[in-house]
């Protein structure tokens, strides 16, 4: 298995649990992770340890408080966990830079070593290091986060700010919100995040918009402040490498809409360890019909807000948040719940009036869109 992040880890202890013979690929085993991770609370299996916990909001043209919790994951905790998990349960732990296939169940690493096994998994994140072919440019989220004390009015106490896309920084282009969510330390991250765009918004731009939106509100920003910087594609194309197994990022379980992956990839770990153990067929517990549908209508999606003028992307989002909460529910969370999907697509086209619908109907039946005006304007 290649891969040490959250995704390959948690595999590789439910694979060992069963019996087999495991060995996890880390390019370094001992650094530690340095991203913050979230996810809607009731996505997360109850051994995952959360950090902070807390009510969603979103603002798009108006206010929404949603019906569902937002949760942080303690991700020192969880590394200690899962570490733990790997010991206990023998997996075989190796330091190295995978480089790709070196053959039939085998993979190459930068040292020139071969690994041989039975089933090659790929959960190498969005860098997909066992993939073969060529790849398109991606479409990116991308954000630059600072850590605040909590007293900021940006993030009232007991609240996660999901989305605000208030244009408070003051500068046209390429629309981003700000992303803010209590670490449960008594600190707060602020994220000024581009949801999506092909190639992603730079850093840079996203800096100098989150310091010019927290001067507008007052909030001041401590020298040596914690930084955070986000990059990665949220339309990487499926795993199809023959005989490897794409999991996590990789497979890519990355929702379009969100670019969480983690919580999936925790509730699916268990099932596709059972498959890989019984001899079963692993990929259809990945890519079920139904997941693998989902997946393309979530694409579908994507490619709309890629499509999209700037200044429409707030309406958009005010016509999503106003749907019934079961109709929101289906569309950011369940990978596999078609009927859903397809349900809240249908109630959002209901929803929109005829601009709007078309854009959210004309990606279907055009090619893929790429937003390097809007990047350069940025």
């Amino acid at each position: 298995m290649v891969g040490g992040g959250p995704a390959g880890r948690v595999l590789a202890v439910e694979c060992a649990r069963r019996g087999l013979a495991t060995r996890l690929v880390d390019r370094a085993p001992d650094a530690p992770w340095r991203a913050t991770y979230g996810a809607w609370a009731e996505q997360l299996p109850s051994w995952v340890p959360v950090a902070a916990r807390a009510r969603g909001r979103v603002v798009a043209v108006t206010e929404h408080v949603l019906d569902t919790d937002y949760a942080v994951i303690d991700v020192p905790a969880l590394r200690a966990h899962l570490d733990a998990e790997l010991a206990a349960h023998g997996v075989d732990v190796v330091a190295g830079s995978a480089t790709g296939l070196a053959g039939p169940g085998a993979i190459g690493l930068a040292d020139g070593t071969v690994l041989r096994a039975r089933t090659l998994v790929d959960a190498g994140g969005w860098r997909q290091p066992l993939r073969a072919g060529r790849r398109a440019v991606p479409a990116e989220q991308t954000a630059f986060g600072l850590v605040v004390p909590d007293a900021t009015p940006l993030v009232p106490p007991g609240e996660a700010l999901f989305m605000d896309w208030r244009a408070d920084h003051g500068e046209p282009g390429w629309p981003t919100f700000l992303y803010g969510v209590p670490l449960g330390d008594g600190r707060t991250m602020l994220e000024e995040t581009s949801l999506a765009c092909r190639p992603g918004l730079p850093l840079p731009v996203l800096e100098r918009r989150l310091r010019a939106r927290l001067a507008h509100h007052g909030v001041e920003i401590a020298a040596g402040a914690a930084v955070e910087r986000v990059r990665f594609p949220v339309d990487s194309p499926r795993h199809r490498t023959p005989g490897v197994l794409g999991f996590g990022a990789a497979a890519p379980l990355v929702h379009p809409a969100t670019g969480f992956s983690l919580a999936a990839a925790f509730r699916l770990a268990p099932a596709l360890a059972a498959a890989l153990a019984a001899g079963r067929p692993a990929d259809p517990v990945v890519w079920s019909w139904k997941a693998v549908a989902v997946h393309r209508l979530r694409r579908i999606g994507l490619e709309a807000l890629l499509r999209m003028p700037a200044a429409e992307v707030p309406a958009f989002f005010e016509v999503f948040f106003r749907l019934p909460a079961h109709h929101r529910t289906a569309y950011l969370d369940g990978r596999d719940d078609l009927a859903g999907v397809l349900a809240t697509m249908g109630a959002l086209g209901r929803a929109a009036d005829g601009r709007l619908r078309y854009r959210l109907i004309s990606p279907a039946v055009l090619p893929a869109h790429g937003n390097r005006r809007q990047r350069r304007r940025g």
